[in-house]
């Protein structure tokens, strides 16, 4: 289980820094279609987190533990969204999910998850899979941005 969570970390990481010298229009910016902004990306990691963490070890109804619907809805920004909010959000919410997992074991079952009981290496490798994903989206987009940034002064 160390290398498994040694990847989570390390994902979490990059979540962590996406936003780290943006502005807060920057963080904002629309490049494509969809919702999917910087810090739209890092609300959802947050909800990921808490989904996989809070919801499936404790089992509480997502109306109930204050958890949008849906992944869709957890990209929404409120006009109170910030950098500074959206970090101190994720930051909480892994110091949580890290709480939650101390002590156990990889095979260790989770029994709150809509989907049934799960073991928790189910559960990590979701996270993973979930985190990975939006740090390649989290790569290109600050790699648009910073090159419009660039492109800007020249």
């Amino acid at each position: 289980m160390g290398q498994l969570v040694t990847f989570i970390e390390q994902h979490r990481a990059m979540i962590a820094s996406a936003l780290d010298g943006l502005t807060e229009d920057e963080a904002r910016l629309k490049l494509v279609p969809s919702k999917t902004t910087l810090l739209g990306l890092a609300k959802h990691a947050v909800f990921v987190e808490r989904v996989w963490f809070e919801e499936a070890f404790d089992g509480l109804p997502r109306s109930e533990s204050g958890l949008v619907a849906g992944p869709d809805e957890s990209f929404d920004l409120a006009p109170e969204d910030s950098i500074d909010s959206i970090r101190a959000e994720f930051e909480a919410a892994v110091a949580r999910s890290r709480a939650r997992c101390r002590g156990m074991g990889a095979d260790d079952v989770v029994t709150g998850n809509r989907r049934g009981p799960l073991p928790l290496r189910w559960i990590l490798m979701h996270v993973l899979r979930e985190h990975a994903q939006h740090c390649g989206h989290i790569d290109v987009l600050r790699e648009i941005i910073i090159a419009r940034r660039t492109a800007g002064a020249a």
